[in-house]
């Protein structure tokens, strides 16, 4: 008797919303201070991307947080736009006053359930607490149709308290129940049969959500886990940033559902060719660069050293590549761009790249990628994206005219810079220990401001000896946190715009200041 093969239906395709939290949780990585205009920045892109909802931030933080998200909400169309909220009055007004002129405004409210976090932190009994989150979703409910209720360290949580107080808030009004593993301590395992069982629990309308963090490694397989328990959004993070470890890394969840679509039988509505701009976006802005062997968006995430490897990819990439380049928008081929290339050209390829750049912009783009190239030579596509994501995008009250640096094995370095300024062209000399230190003491000296700097990045953007150099400062000017960034094909000159990117955001008032600490979900 001939044996037959077992016949395997394919799964039926399922969407699953995403829930991008890089503009509040991933603004809580330590060192990251995201400005009005850098958050907005970002949160077009998001909407480009495809999102189903940004948390755009925590209102009730400081005034500049809640102006921030309320821009957001003004100018960001498509994606629901959320506000996290602690359960009490203050925090929830704040958050409905930030989303109230969003096109589709959420308030996002929480509070902590676990044992420890009542017994240590809120010092509640577990029946207070319940009667805080009814009160607080509530509330929500009267300024907003649309309230998504999250019990902060839920993983460590007791089920039958879980499935009390999720049935409480749905009953008061909330449409999305959200099962955060704050600390990241559950286990793929147990996330699938936490969720299996709250979906048991609570009516079929409730969307369950997963917000999972990656202090043991775990986060993007423990989200995986959730959808197939039953979640149907996943909160997740751009590059995966967040406090600590991180969050779940929004790239690698989309693509290991997009990529293996016949095993889980899910489905996202994010662009996937907007994903590595997107990661290059973030990682600019927030000054925390992505490790090269990232999955999806990593330097080494589409690179073949190996012999064998080579080969293989040589003969049919499907051998060594299980998605292609171009499917998360990072183009495989050189783009033949050089000295010699036209503004038709260079508009076109940025287009291709998939950059709109405004007429008025590519006048000054075009200027700066002709000195690139009779600097550089050959221009590639990733010079291209570090030319547009470095544009000027804040007043430029002070402007690198020229610089000069005098250095030797016996001598301490001498910068001489020459800055525009709006009182004319200026000139100043300083010292330092190094030719960076020098150069931002002349920069210094010649704008009278001085931030000091915390953290110091400096990376290739792409590969050879003439490679363009980003150099990424974290910098403190009084109470106000202020990042820049500089792009170059000398470290020094990318070091200098650094630093003036940075002075020009000081005299444009557009740093950030933390009032109150952030709270986490």
């Amino acid at each position: 008797m001939t044996q037959q093969t077992p016949i395997i239906q394919p799964p039926t395709i399922q969407p699953i919303r995403i829930f991008d939290t890089t503009l509040r949780d991933g603004e809580q990585s330590p060192g990251v201070a995201l400005n009005h205009t850098q958050k907005l920045e970002i949160a077009h892109q998001l909407a480009r991307l495809g999102v189903d909802v940004i948390e755009a931030g925590f209102p009730i933080a400081s005034p500049g947080d809640l102006e921030g998200v309320s821009r957001i909400a003004r100018e960001v169309r498509g994606p629901i736009i959320a506000g996290l909220a602690r359960a009490n009055r203050a925090d929830i007004e704040a958050a409905a006053k930030a989303v109230e002129l969003a096109e589709r405004p959420r308030i996002h409210t929480f509070i902590a359930t676990s044992p420890i976090h009542m017994a240590k932190k809120l010092n509640m009994e577990p029946g207070a607490v319940v009667e805080r989150a009814i009160e607080a979703v509530r509330l929500a409910r009267t300024f907003v149709d649309d309230v998504e209720f999250s019990a902060e360290d839920a993983t460590r949580s007791e089920w039958p308290f879980l499935a009390h107080i999720f049935k409480a808030t749905v009953e008061a009004g909330a449409t999305t129940i959200n099962v955060p593993d704050t600390v990241g301590y559950t286990t793929p395992e147990e996330m699938r049969a936490l969720f299996a069982f709250l979906k048991g629990e609570l009516p079929d309308h409730v969307i369950l959500s997963a917000h999972c963090h990656d202090d043991l490694g775990m986060a993007v397989a423990n989200s995986i886990a959730a959808a197939q328990g039953g979640a149907r959004q996943i909160e997740c993070t751009i590059n995966g940033i967040g406090e600590r470890a991180g969050n779940a890394a929004l790239e690698e969840i989309v693509m290991a559902f997009h990529t293996r679509k016949d095993h889980y039988g899910f489905e996202t509505a994010i662009r996937t060719r907007e994903i590595y701009r997107a990661s290059r976006m973030v990682s600019r802005l927030s000054g925390m660069p992505v490790q090269p062997n990232k999955g999806v968006v990593g330097d080494n995430a589409f690179a073949h050293e190996s012999g064998i490897h080579q080969d293989g990819v040589i003969k049919a990439r499907e051998t060594y590549e299980i998605m292609n380049a171009e499917l998360v928008g990072r183009e495989a081929a050189v783009l033949v761009m050089g000295k010699h290339s036209g503004r038709a050209a260079f508009r076109k390829a940025l287009t291709d790249l998939g950059y709109d750049v405004a007429e008025d912009r590519i006048k000054e783009m075009f200027a700066r990628f002709k000195d690139l190239a009779d600097r550089k030579g050959q221009i590639y596509a990733d010079d291209l994206r570090a030319l547009v994501d470095s544009r000027t995008d804040i007043p430029q009250t002070f402007v690198l005219e020229k610089f000069q640096i005098t250095s030797g094995t016996d001598m301490q370095p001498l910068a001489y810079v020459r800055v525009t300024t709006p009182d004319g062209p200026r000139e100043a000399t300083s010292s330092g220990d190094g030719a960076v230190e020098a150069i931002f003491h002349a920069l210094n000296k010649v704008t009278g401001i001085a931030p000091e700097l915390e953290v110091y990045r400096v990376q290739a953007v792409t590969k050879g000896t003439e490679a363009l150099g980003e150099v990424s400062v974290n910098t403190r000017y009084g109470e106000i946190s202020i990042h820049g960034t500089g792009v170059a094909p000398d470290v020094v000159e990318a070091s200098a715009r650094a630093w003036l990117r940075v002075i020009n955001q000081i005299v444009a008032g557009m740093g950030k200041s933390r009032q109150i600490s952030q709270t986490t979900v």
